[in-house]
């Protein structure tokens, strides 16, 4: 299926490891081209030559999007260096644990400020674009609770699914759709759960007990998702949440 995003172009914030990486070169294989932020500038400048390789266009910004000015300069420059935007993706996460204040703080800054402001910034592209696409990446522990050391984490990814489902009714009369995946356990190199299963086997083996899949998530899978839904393929699909967890999840979506 030819997924109509060759030319667009797409916006990913926390993009030069895990899920956002693979977010980034999901939408790069279809034809996107990119433009991606991260806190380490290393890393940026390395993914963006990675994505340029692969024959499109590509921008990277060192930019930490708790602070809203330099949030909103990497979205006008990202938008001034690929011609404007079609696509936002809000990935980055503080990955905040514990219930205390500063936890809360850092979660609600950069999951949930982060999302609401970089939407803002975008949105006047978006409406130029005429089949604009938001994509907020928020969590299974925003819809089931996996223990008070997540609190923190799991409110704010929970406040994603109202902004966002609110943000689509909104901005639908403009041509703008908005939706959020919520990603299940996802495995990779240097994340949550590669730590995890370094340090504490015995966790890890449990947490991959408990999928009747029997493993965890490859970011590439989560991608596809995103790739899929940030497509004008999936144009009457706005405001819900695609859960990517290979069954983890008990509940039932009504």
């Amino acid at each position: 299926m030819d997924l109509q995003l060759k030319g667009k172009r797409a916006l990913i914030t926390g993009a030069s490891k895990g899920i956002g990486r693979a977010i980034a070169f999901g939408l790069a294989a279809e034809g996107c081209n990119v433009a991606i932020c991260a806190r380490e500038a290393t890393g940026v400048e390395a993914t963006v030559a990675e994505l340029k390789a692969t024959g499109i266009n590509a921008y990277g910004a060192s930019a930490d999007v708790a602070e809203r000015l330099a949030l909103e300069n990497f979205v006008k420059s990202a938008a001034s260096a690929l011609g404007g935007l079609d696509i936002v993706v809000c990935n980055a996460s503080a990955f905040a644990h514990g219930a205390g204040e500063d936890a809360f703080r850092a979660a609600f800054d950069v999951d949930l400020l982060h999302t609401r402001n970089a939407c803002e910034a975008a949105l006047p592209w978006l409406e130029r674009s005429g089949a604009g696409s938001i994509i907020a990446i928020s969590s299974i522990s925003g819809s089931e609770d996996y223990g008070y050391d997540s609190v923190s984490y799991g409110t704010m990814k929970a406040a994603l699914f109202f902004y966002v489902k609110s943000l689509a009714r909104h901005v639908a009369a403009r041509g703008i759709r908005a939706n959020v995946v919520s990603p299940g356990t996802t495995l990779f190199d240097g994340g949550f759960w590669d730590r995890v299963r370094l340090n504490d086997p015995k966790s890890f083996a449990a947490n991959v007990a408990a999928n009747p899949l029997g493993r965890m998530g490859a970011p590439e899978e989560v991608a596809n998702a995103v790739v899929f839904l940030a497509s004008p393929r999936a144009s009457f699909i706005s405001g819900t949440n695609l859960v990517v967890d290979g069954t983890l999840t008990m509940r039932v979506q009504g």
